[in-house]
């Protein structure tokens, strides 16, 4: 019997997103690439890393590093479609 190989949340939202086509209204895309991180979550994310590197990183701290690296994949997926509808907007004009 074949297993199934894993599908993570990152490729199915790809399939949701579908971030190579420019669909987005050029003003929703303009807003998309300003999202980020504030300052805070920022410096959680870098303490998280460094506690994941060194290996001192405790059990609840991964499941946060791994919500916080998940949603980032979610906003790169965004941008994506995002930098492609205004690139496409651009050529256009």
């Amino acid at each position: 019997m074949m297993r199934e190989a894993t599908i993570t949340e990152a490729d199915i939202l790809t399939e949701v997103v579908e971030p190579n086509r420019p669909t987005l209204s050029p003003q929703l895309a303009e807003e998309l690439i300003t999202l980020h991180f504030n300052d805070g979550a920022t410096s959680h994310i870098r303490e998280l890393l460094l506690k994941n590197n060194a290996g001192t990183i405790k059990p609840a701290e991964t499941t946060t590093l791994e919500n916080y690296l998940r949603v980032g994949e979610f906003l790169d997926l965004l941008q994506s479609k995002a930098r492609l509808t205004l690139k496409g907007n651009t050529s256009a004009a």
